[in-house]
Protein backbone atom coordinates (compact mmCIF):
# COMPACT_ATOMS: atom_id res chain seq x y z
CA UNK A 1 0.00 0.00 0.00
CA UNK A 2 0.82 3.78 -0.22
CA UNK A 3 1.91 3.96 3.16
CA UNK A 4 4.25 1.09 3.44
CA UNK A 5 6.35 1.81 0.15
CA UNK A 6 6.30 5.50 0.92
CA UNK A 7 7.53 5.78 4.14
CA UNK A 8 9.94 2.40 3.23
CA UNK A 9 11.25 3.89 0.00
CA UNK A 10 14.65 3.80 0.74
CA UNK A 11 14.61 0.82 2.29
CA UNK A 12 12.93 -0.75 -1.11
CA UNK A 13 15.39 0.68 -3.24
CA UNK A 14 18.27 -0.82 -1.63
CA UNK A 15 17.09 -4.08 -1.91
CA UNK A 16 15.68 -3.47 -5.37
CA UNK A 17 19.00 -1.91 -6.31
CA UNK A 18 20.75 -5.75 -4.64
CA UNK A 19 18.34 -7.58 -6.79
CA UNK A 20 19.19 -5.92 -10.28
CA UNK A 21 23.06 -6.05 -8.59
CA UNK A 22 22.69 -9.65 -8.05
CA UNK A 23 20.50 -10.46 -11.42
CA UNK A 24 23.36 -8.62 -13.43
CA UNK A 25 26.23 -10.80 -11.23
CA UNK A 26 25.15 -14.13 -12.19
CA UNK A 27 24.48 -13.38 -15.86
CA UNK A 28 27.80 -12.20 -16.36
CA UNK A 29 29.78 -14.54 -14.49
CA UNK A 30 30.13 -16.74 -17.39
CA UNK A 31 31.72 -13.72 -19.58
CA UNK A 32 34.70 -13.77 -16.77
CA UNK A 33 37.90 -14.09 -18.22
CA UNK A 34 40.34 -11.69 -16.03
CA UNK A 35 40.87 -11.94 -12.01
CA UNK A 36 39.82 -8.22 -12.14
CA UNK A 37 36.89 -8.80 -13.37
CA UNK A 38 35.97 -11.89 -11.17
CA UNK A 39 37.38 -9.79 -7.61
CA UNK A 40 35.06 -6.94 -9.02
CA UNK A 41 31.77 -9.41 -10.32
CA UNK A 42 31.83 -11.42 -6.82
CA UNK A 43 32.30 -8.13 -4.34
CA UNK A 44 29.38 -6.48 -6.08
CA UNK A 45 27.49 -9.96 -5.88
CA UNK A 46 28.34 -10.38 -2.16
CA UNK A 47 27.58 -7.09 -1.08
CA UNK A 48 24.64 -6.89 -3.20
CA UNK A 49 23.63 -10.33 -1.42
CA UNK A 50 23.98 -8.70 2.30
CA UNK A 51 22.08 -5.35 1.07
CA UNK A 52 18.72 -7.42 -0.54
CA UNK A 53 17.81 -9.24 2.81
CA UNK A 54 18.89 -6.72 5.42
CA UNK A 55 16.80 -3.89 2.97
CA UNK A 56 13.66 -6.08 3.06
CA UNK A 57 14.24 -7.64 6.76
CA UNK A 58 14.62 -4.06 7.82
CA UNK A 59 11.21 -3.01 6.40
CA UNK A 60 9.12 -5.83 8.20
CA UNK A 61 10.75 -4.68 11.59
CA UNK A 62 9.47 -0.92 10.48
CA UNK A 63 5.93 -2.63 10.33
CA UNK A 64 6.41 -5.07 13.16
CA UNK A 65 7.41 -2.33 15.61
CA UNK A 66 4.55 0.13 14.47
CA UNK A 67 7.14 2.46 13.16
CA UNK A 68 4.90 2.88 9.94
CA UNK A 69 2.11 5.25 10.23
CA UNK A 70 -0.95 5.51 7.90
CA UNK A 71 -0.49 8.13 5.46
CA UNK A 72 1.41 9.16 2.43
CA UNK A 73 5.34 9.19 4.04
CA UNK A 74 4.24 9.86 7.22
CA UNK A 75 6.88 8.10 9.00
CA UNK A 76 10.20 8.64 9.34
CA UNK A 77 12.26 7.96 6.05
CA UNK A 78 15.17 6.90 7.84
CA UNK A 79 14.41 6.18 11.45
CA UNK A 80 11.20 3.68 10.24
CA UNK A 81 13.86 0.99 8.83
CA UNK A 82 16.97 2.28 10.83
CA UNK A 83 15.85 0.81 14.30
CA UNK A 84 16.95 -1.61 17.22
CA UNK A 85 14.00 -3.94 16.03
CA UNK A 86 14.70 -3.16 12.47
CA UNK A 87 18.00 -4.15 12.57
CA UNK A 88 17.35 -7.02 14.31
CA UNK A 89 15.24 -9.01 11.75
CA UNK A 90 17.31 -7.05 9.01
CA UNK A 91 20.24 -9.14 10.48
CA UNK A 92 18.12 -12.20 10.79
CA UNK A 93 17.62 -11.82 7.20
CA UNK A 94 20.75 -12.11 6.13
CA UNK A 95 21.86 -15.22 8.57
CA UNK A 96 18.72 -17.20 7.21
CA UNK A 97 19.57 -16.74 3.89
CA UNK A 98 23.12 -17.77 4.64
CA UNK A 99 21.81 -20.59 6.16
CA UNK A 100 19.61 -21.95 3.55
CA UNK A 101 21.95 -21.12 0.91
CA UNK A 102 24.33 -23.11 2.71
CA UNK A 103 22.02 -26.37 3.22
CA UNK A 104 20.98 -26.15 -0.47
CA UNK A 105 24.38 -25.90 -1.88
CA UNK A 106 25.81 -28.56 0.38
CA UNK A 107 22.88 -30.72 -1.19
CA UNK A 108 23.96 -29.36 -4.51
CA UNK A 109 27.84 -30.56 -3.77
CA UNK A 110 26.46 -33.87 -2.31
CA UNK A 111 24.75 -34.70 -5.47
CA UNK A 112 27.54 -33.91 -8.07
CA UNK A 113 29.90 -36.07 -5.84
CA UNK A 114 31.94 -33.01 -4.72
CA UNK A 115 33.07 -33.78 -1.56
CA UNK A 116 35.18 -31.01 -0.82
CA UNK A 117 32.45 -28.77 -1.51
CA UNK A 118 30.15 -30.74 0.36
CA UNK A 119 32.10 -30.34 3.38
CA UNK A 120 32.53 -26.66 3.31
CA UNK A 121 29.27 -25.69 2.51
CA UNK A 122 27.94 -28.37 5.25
CA UNK A 123 30.31 -26.66 8.10
CA UNK A 124 28.69 -23.04 6.62
CA UNK A 125 25.50 -24.77 7.12
CA UNK A 126 26.00 -25.34 10.97
CA UNK A 127 27.98 -22.50 11.31
CA UNK A 128 24.92 -20.14 10.22
CA UNK A 129 22.43 -22.31 11.79
CA UNK A 130 23.92 -21.80 15.49
CA UNK A 131 24.58 -18.31 14.66
CA UNK A 132 20.83 -17.76 13.51
CA UNK A 133 19.54 -19.47 16.55
CA UNK A 134 21.74 -17.09 18.86
CA UNK A 135 20.80 -13.98 17.11
CA UNK A 136 17.19 -15.47 17.44
CA UNK A 137 17.85 -15.37 21.70
CA UNK A 138 19.57 -12.54 21.53
CA UNK A 139 16.55 -10.86 19.75
CA UNK A 140 14.13 -11.61 22.48
CA UNK A 141 15.87 -8.89 24.77
CA UNK A 142 15.96 -6.55 21.71
CA UNK A 143 12.33 -6.70 21.60
CA UNK A 144 11.69 -6.60 24.78
CA UNK A 145 12.86 -3.13 25.21
CA UNK A 146 12.38 -2.05 21.94
CA UNK A 147 8.94 -3.49 20.71
CA UNK A 148 7.32 -5.35 23.67
CA UNK A 149 3.43 -5.26 21.89
CA UNK A 150 5.27 -7.98 19.58
CA UNK A 151 7.18 -9.79 21.92
CA UNK A 152 3.63 -9.86 23.86
CA UNK A 153 1.95 -11.38 20.53
CA UNK A 154 5.01 -13.48 20.14
CA UNK A 155 4.53 -15.47 22.86
CA UNK A 156 0.81 -16.37 22.79
CA UNK A 157 -1.33 -18.10 20.72
CA UNK A 158 -1.10 -19.28 17.34
CA UNK A 159 2.44 -17.01 16.99
CA UNK A 160 3.78 -19.29 20.07
CA UNK A 161 3.12 -22.34 17.63
CA UNK A 162 4.94 -21.05 14.88
CA UNK A 163 8.08 -20.10 16.59
CA UNK A 164 7.97 -23.36 18.51
CA UNK A 165 7.46 -25.31 15.20
CA UNK A 166 10.54 -23.56 13.72
CA UNK A 167 12.65 -24.60 16.94
CA UNK A 168 11.78 -27.92 16.38
CA UNK A 169 12.37 -27.57 12.37
CA UNK A 170 15.68 -25.71 12.71
CA UNK A 171 16.97 -27.82 14.90
CA UNK A 172 16.30 -31.02 13.15
CA UNK A 173 17.59 -29.37 10.32
CA UNK A 174 21.07 -28.70 12.26
CA UNK A 175 21.02 -32.58 13.26
CA UNK A 176 20.32 -33.28 9.27
CA UNK A 177 23.27 -31.66 8.44
CA UNK A 178 25.11 -32.94 11.05
CA UNK A 179 24.55 -36.58 9.47
CA UNK A 180 24.92 -35.38 6.28
CA UNK A 181 20.93 -35.43 5.37
CA UNK A 182 21.37 -32.91 3.05
CA UNK A 183 17.96 -33.56 0.84
CA UNK A 184 15.81 -33.84 3.72
CA UNK A 185 17.88 -30.70 5.41
CA UNK A 186 16.52 -28.80 2.19
CA UNK A 187 12.82 -29.10 3.41
CA UNK A 188 13.55 -28.47 7.17
CA UNK A 189 15.35 -25.36 6.54
CA UNK A 190 12.39 -24.44 4.70
CA UNK A 191 10.38 -24.94 6.95
CA UNK A 192 11.84 -23.85 9.65
CA UNK A 193 12.09 -19.70 8.08
CA UNK A 194 8.60 -19.96 6.83
CA UNK A 195 7.55 -20.50 10.67
CA UNK A 196 9.62 -17.94 11.82
CA UNK A 197 7.97 -15.78 9.03
CA UNK A 198 4.70 -16.56 10.29
CA UNK A 199 4.85 -16.11 13.44
CA UNK A 200 5.14 -12.63 13.05
CA UNK A 201 2.31 -12.18 11.12
CA UNK A 202 0.36 -14.03 13.33
CA UNK A 203 1.26 -11.89 16.44
CA UNK A 204 0.82 -8.85 14.27
CA UNK A 205 -3.03 -10.10 12.91
CA UNK A 206 -5.31 -8.82 12.21
CA UNK A 207 -3.46 -5.24 12.76
CA UNK A 208 -1.40 -4.18 9.89
CA UNK A 209 -0.43 -0.67 10.52
CA UNK A 210 -1.44 1.28 13.71
CA UNK A 211 -4.98 1.45 13.22
CA UNK A 212 -5.15 -0.32 10.21
CA UNK A 213 -6.70 -3.79 10.08
CA UNK A 214 -6.11 -6.49 6.73
CA UNK A 215 -9.65 -6.39 6.50
CA UNK A 216 -10.21 -1.94 6.47
CA UNK A 217 -6.55 -2.57 4.06
CA UNK A 218 -7.64 -4.98 1.61
CA UNK A 219 -8.85 -3.36 -1.89
CA UNK A 220 -12.00 -3.65 -3.26
CA UNK A 221 -13.16 -7.84 -4.33
CA UNK A 222 -12.98 -6.50 -8.21
CA UNK A 223 -9.71 -5.21 -7.89
CA UNK A 224 -8.46 -8.59 -6.16
CA UNK A 225 -9.60 -10.19 -9.05
CA UNK A 226 -8.25 -8.37 -11.21
CA UNK A 227 -4.42 -8.57 -9.31
CA UNK A 228 -5.11 -12.46 -9.21
CA UNK A 229 -5.67 -12.89 -13.05
CA UNK A 230 -2.68 -10.54 -13.60
CA UNK A 231 -0.33 -12.92 -11.27
CA UNK A 232 -1.86 -16.17 -13.07
CA UNK A 233 -1.09 -14.69 -16.59
CA UNK A 234 2.18 -13.20 -15.79
CA UNK A 235 3.02 -17.28 -14.44
CA UNK A 236 2.25 -18.46 -18.13
CA UNK A 237 5.34 -16.57 -18.83
CA UNK A 238 6.88 -16.75 -15.83
CA UNK A 239 7.58 -20.65 -14.95
CA UNK A 240 8.07 -22.16 -18.57
CA UNK A 241 11.39 -19.16 -18.37
CA UNK A 242 12.04 -20.78 -14.68
CA UNK A 243 12.02 -24.38 -16.11
CA UNK A 244 13.94 -23.09 -18.80
CA UNK A 245 16.63 -21.58 -16.66
CA UNK A 246 16.78 -24.79 -14.49
CA UNK A 247 16.88 -27.45 -16.61
CA UNK A 248 19.58 -25.13 -18.64
CA UNK A 249 21.83 -25.32 -14.98
CA UNK A 250 21.45 -28.37 -14.41
CA UNK A 251 22.03 -29.61 -17.85
CA UNK A 252 25.52 -27.65 -17.22
CA UNK A 253 24.80 -25.71 -20.38
CA UNK A 254 24.90 -22.04 -18.22
CA UNK A 255 28.40 -21.34 -17.63
CA UNK A 256 32.04 -23.10 -18.51
CA UNK A 257 31.93 -27.21 -18.31
CA UNK A 258 34.95 -29.00 -17.43
CA UNK A 259 36.17 -31.73 -19.28
CA UNK A 260 34.92 -34.50 -17.18
CA UNK A 261 31.60 -32.68 -18.16
CA UNK A 262 32.20 -33.21 -22.23
CA UNK A 263 33.45 -37.30 -21.76
CA UNK A 264 30.48 -39.18 -22.02
CA UNK A 265 32.44 -42.20 -20.31
CA UNK A 266 32.22 -40.08 -17.12
CA UNK A 267 28.27 -40.70 -16.01
CA UNK A 268 25.56 -38.05 -14.62
CA UNK A 269 27.34 -34.67 -14.26
CA UNK A 270 25.26 -34.18 -11.46
CA UNK A 271 25.98 -37.48 -9.65
CA UNK A 272 22.17 -38.35 -9.95
CA UNK A 273 21.16 -42.27 -10.74
CA UNK A 274 18.52 -42.98 -13.72
CA UNK A 275 15.56 -44.31 -12.23
CA UNK A 276 12.88 -45.07 -14.65
CA UNK A 277 10.06 -43.71 -12.34
CA UNK A 278 11.80 -40.04 -12.04
CA UNK A 279 10.10 -38.58 -15.42
CA UNK A 280 6.61 -39.93 -14.07
CA UNK A 281 6.72 -38.15 -10.72
CA UNK A 282 8.07 -35.17 -12.21
CA UNK A 283 4.72 -35.44 -14.12
CA UNK A 284 2.31 -36.34 -11.25
CA UNK A 285 3.82 -33.97 -9.57
CA UNK A 286 2.93 -31.59 -12.19
CA UNK A 287 -0.41 -32.36 -12.18
CA UNK A 288 -0.81 -31.70 -8.60
CA UNK A 289 0.73 -28.24 -8.79
CA UNK A 290 -1.93 -27.11 -11.52
CA UNK A 291 -4.51 -28.89 -9.46
CA UNK A 292 -3.33 -26.62 -6.40
CA UNK A 293 -3.66 -23.50 -9.13
CA UNK A 294 -7.16 -24.30 -10.38
CA UNK A 295 -7.86 -24.53 -6.50
CA UNK A 296 -6.42 -21.47 -5.47
CA UNK A 297 -7.58 -19.31 -7.82
CA UNK A 298 -11.16 -20.95 -7.51
CA UNK A 299 -11.13 -19.98 -3.53
CA UNK A 300 -10.06 -16.59 -4.56
CA UNK A 301 -12.17 -15.51 -6.83
CA UNK A 302 -15.31 -17.67 -5.82
CA UNK A 303 -15.91 -17.40 -2.17
CA UNK A 304 -16.10 -15.16 0.05
CA UNK A 305 -15.39 -16.54 3.66
CA UNK A 306 -12.79 -15.71 5.03
CA UNK A 307 -11.50 -19.34 5.41
CA UNK A 308 -11.82 -19.75 1.98
CA UNK A 309 -9.49 -17.04 1.24
CA UNK A 310 -6.87 -18.48 3.13
CA UNK A 311 -7.36 -22.00 2.07
CA UNK A 312 -6.83 -20.49 -1.42
CA UNK A 313 -3.77 -18.10 -0.45
CA UNK A 314 -2.35 -21.80 0.89
CA UNK A 315 -3.05 -23.90 -2.19
CA UNK A 316 -1.30 -20.71 -4.30
CA UNK A 317 1.63 -20.83 -2.29
CA UNK A 318 1.45 -25.03 -2.57
CA UNK A 319 1.38 -24.70 -6.00
CA UNK A 320 4.54 -22.82 -6.24
CA UNK A 321 6.57 -25.08 -3.92
CA UNK A 322 5.11 -28.30 -5.96
CA UNK A 323 5.89 -26.73 -9.18
CA UNK A 324 9.52 -26.26 -8.60
CA UNK A 325 9.30 -30.00 -7.48
CA UNK A 326 7.98 -31.01 -10.47
CA UNK A 327 10.75 -28.89 -12.61
CA UNK A 328 13.68 -30.29 -10.99
CA UNK A 329 13.55 -33.65 -11.24
CA UNK A 330 12.54 -33.16 -14.82
CA UNK A 331 15.83 -31.51 -15.68
CA UNK A 332 17.56 -34.03 -13.51
CA UNK A 333 16.30 -36.86 -15.72
CA UNK A 334 17.24 -35.19 -19.12
CA UNK A 335 20.68 -34.69 -17.56
CA UNK A 336 21.20 -38.53 -17.27
CA UNK A 337 19.88 -39.01 -20.76
CA UNK A 338 21.87 -36.23 -22.20
CA UNK A 339 24.84 -38.06 -19.98
CA UNK A 340 24.56 -41.80 -20.97
CA UNK A 341 26.71 -42.38 -23.75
Amino acid sequence: MGSVASTLAVAFFLAGLGIILCGAGYALHPGISTRRERRAIDGAFAVASLITPFALGAAVGGIASERVPVGNAAGGLFSSWLNPTSILIGALAVVFSAYLAAVYLAADAARRGDRELQEAFRARALGAGLVAGAVALAGLLVLNDDAHALLEGLLRGSALGALIVALLAGTATIGLVAVRSFEAARYGAAAAVAAVIAGWELARYPVLLPGLTVQQAAAPHDTLVTSVVAVLAGGVLLFPSLTLLFSLTLRGHLGARSEAAHDPRAGPRLGVPARPGLTARAGLTARAAVAMLIVGAGLLNAATAGWAHTLGVVSLLGFIVVAFAAIVPRALADEVADSDP
